[in-house]
């Protein structure tokens, strides 16, 4: 199932720096972003990739449907949150807010054999 991780921060007067180093449970062997939404994204399992979703800007809802079908929403409104996507989650990515923008950090290169679009 579908679990956040908290991402190092620090801040001070100058602002804030978010870090992501040694902090993942995979190797980064892909990063995409996805921006400028309308609409629904996702659909989709994967056979091997693991994902690790990063809100830089906006709001979004991840809905997914783990390996048992059980149904769980999670609401990614920070910087430094990190939810990490198994494989066996099904899941879909909507109520994005004006500006957003989703990191994505996967755990293997792209191979459209690796998705599963049926729950």
């Amino acid at each position: 199932m579908a679990y956040f991780i908290s991402l190092p921060t620090f801040s001070d007067e100058r602002g804030s720096l978010t870090v992501i180093e040694k902090i993942l449970p995979f190797d980064i062997k892909r990063v995409f972003y996805i921006y400028y939404m309308n609409g629904q994204r996702g659909g989709h399992k994967h056979k091997k990739t693991v994902q690790a979703l990063v809100p830089l800007n906006g709001k979004y809802k991840i809905t997914v449907f783990d390996k048992n079908n059980e149904e769980k929403i999670y609401n990614l409104d920070s910087p430094n949150q990190c939810l990490i996507l198994e494989p066996s989650d099904w899941h879909t990515m909507d109520g994005f807010s004006k500006n957003s923008i989703l990191l994505v950090f996967a755990s293997e290169y792209f191979d459209t054999d690796d998705y599963i679009y049926e729950r």
